[in-house]
């Protein structure tokens, strides 16, 4: 079984309203609860605004450290989770789940190397 990579996808600005996150909130629940009982579910996270985010880049034998995103856009990395699957389409199954649990944020579906 190959490991893949769903990341969710959301815009910069403010967290929607508490309403909103508990609809998306619950839909996620079902979603892990159902990746647990097939045997997909490797792990899962939010993730912090990127302004929380430190930049670690070694250069001619020091670390520099930068606070903030590395890079600047109109999205972020908002979370993922960490499945197994048999193959794409099963994956691209589970990835289609996602997007609909957590709509309309763009959901990426990538495979582990190895």
């Amino acid at each position: 079984m190959k490991q893949y990579l769903l990341s969710i996808y959301q815009p910069d600005g403010p967290t929607p309203p508490p309403e909103v996150l508990a609809g998306i909130t619950r839909k996620l629940d079902t979603l892990n609860a159902d990746l647990q009982e097939a045997g997909a579910w490797v792990f899962a996270g939010g993730l912090h605004p990127p302004s929380s985010a430190t930049v670690l880049r070694a250069a001619d034998g020091d670390t520099l450290v930068t606070d903030g995103p590395y890079s600047e856009g109109k999205e972020h990395l908002g979370g993922f989770t960490i499945i197994t699957a048999p193959d794409l389409d099963a994956a691209l199954t589970w990835g289609g789940r996602l997007a609909e649990a957590v709509a309309p944020l763009p959901v990426e579906v990538r495979p582990f190397r190895g």
